[in-house]
């Protein structure tokens, strides 16, 4: 007799796969919008001469362009583990 976990009692892995890119799709989205914001008012504030809020609007700009390449990464990284957890 061979003892094998069985791993069609778990289920739901289609279900988390939705969820969690659901969840990273609105922080892509977000993170978009807020690129398109930070560079517009950087462009506007460094042709008025407030190089304050240009420095932080540059700021503003670099943190969302990583925000947005995290979540497009996320997503591949969850489906790769998922993909490899059905493997097992």
């Amino acid at each position: 007799m061979d003892v094998f976990p069985d791993f069609g009692g778990v289920g739901g892995a289609s279900d988390l796969r939705a969820i969690v890119g659901a969840l990273l799709m609105f922080v892509l989205v977000i993170a978009v919008l807020m690129l398109i914001v930070c560079s517009i008012v950087w462009a506007t504030a460094s042709s008025s001469g407030n190089y304050q809020a240009a420095t932080k609007a540059r700021t503003g700009l670099f943190v969302s362009l990583g925000a947005a390449a995290l979540a497009g990464a996320g997503v591949a990284w969850v489906n790769f583990l998922l993909g490899v957890g059905e493997q097992l």
